[in-house]
């Protein structure tokens, strides 16, 4: 018998796809519209667009934003779109709502533009473990993705593995 050590999850056909690999490394910003507000409730329009003038956009550069109101505040409807129109030439990606909201609304766009063709026909397992928080939404909108495509689809690690689907022959 031969003292080796042979890594049979290295020497396997499975193939990993790792979504916090995915994930963009910019930052995120949660951007608070009380702050503009009378006493955080009332939106007086003029101060709310001199503000708005008056404020440092360019913290945005390249960030994804997510804006929101942390009040109990009824605004018009405009008001998240007026700021957008501030936010625009700086920020990545905007939308109303919390991070949380945000990171879904990128890995739905990752995984829409994600090209399943390397994955064609393979044995493919969704790696489950990561150090970012992330959304389980992504999981079901790339499981939608690969069924089409791959042979047999697994979650979790390489050496512990939970079937989920395999093509019928």
């Amino acid at each position: 018998m031969s003292d080796e050590i042979v890594n049979r999850v290295a020497k396997s056909p499975l193939v990993t796809i790792d979504l916090e690999s995915l994930y963009p490394k910019n930052k995120r910003i949660q951007l608070d519209i009380a702050d503009w507000l009378h006493e955080g409730l009332l939106l007086r329009e003029k101060e709310f667009r001199q503000a708005l003038k008056e404020h440092d956009w360019t913290q945005y550069q390249d960030a994804y934003v997510a804006m929101h109101c942390s009040t109990d505040a009824i605004l018009p409807g405009w008001t998240y779109i007026l700021v957008t129109t501030f936010l625009q030439p700086y920020a990545k990606k905007i939308v109303k709502g919390d991070l949380y909201m945000l990171d879904q609304m990128l890995y739905t766009e990752i995984i829409d533009n994600l090209d399943t063709v390397p994955y064609q026909d393979q044995k493919v397992i969704i790696k489950g473990c990561s150090k970012i928080k992330v959304p389980d939404n992504a999981f079901l909108l790339l499981t939608q993705k690969l069924i089409p495509v791959v042979s047999s689809l697994m979650f979790g690690e390489a050496c512990s593995t939970v079937p989920l689907y395999k093509r019928k022959r």
